[in-house]
């Protein structure tokens, strides 16, 4: 069966030129996903126009999942997402998350707090920017 997990997702949406933002955005998040992060709760329209404004601020970047956690329908990670934006400014970011799977295997809710590494106070909301 399959199950994405945050680092294959947030590859897809955020380091993959070229592919379509609904078609990343459908393989791995269900119809009704919901996000918090830091505090802020966001639809999957409010979370898609979020991931729309950082593909335009970001050049590139990894992902470094350092601790992952499944037990049937839930997840929960600690990973570190690098980032280099279009300006030539570097953004690291450790991220500990709580996470719902739908039925088949996308996520169907994240919660998530951020603890900013490296960048300086305006990236702060990178997170949750639009």
């Amino acid at each position: 069966m399959f199950r994405t997990d945050i680092s294959t997702a947030l590859t897809d949406l955020l380091l993959t030129p070229g592919l379509d933002l609904d078609v990343a955005a459908n393989r791995h998040f269900a119809p009704d996903y919901r996000q918090r992060t830091d505090g802020r709760w966001d639809n999957r329209q409010e979370f898609l126009a979020h991931i729309a404004h950082l593909r335009e601020v970001v050049a590139g970047g990894s992902v470094q999942v350092h601790d992952e956690v499944v037990d049937g329908d839930r997840y929960a990670d600690r990973h570190t997402v690098s980032v280099t934006k279009n300006d030539g400014a570097t953004v690291r970011m450790e991220v500990y998350l709580f996470g719902e799977f739908a039925p088949d295997g996308r996520f169907r809710r994240i919660e998530e707090t951020t603890l900013m590494l490296e960048g300086t106070e305006d990236d702060r909301d990178l997170g949750s920017a639009r």
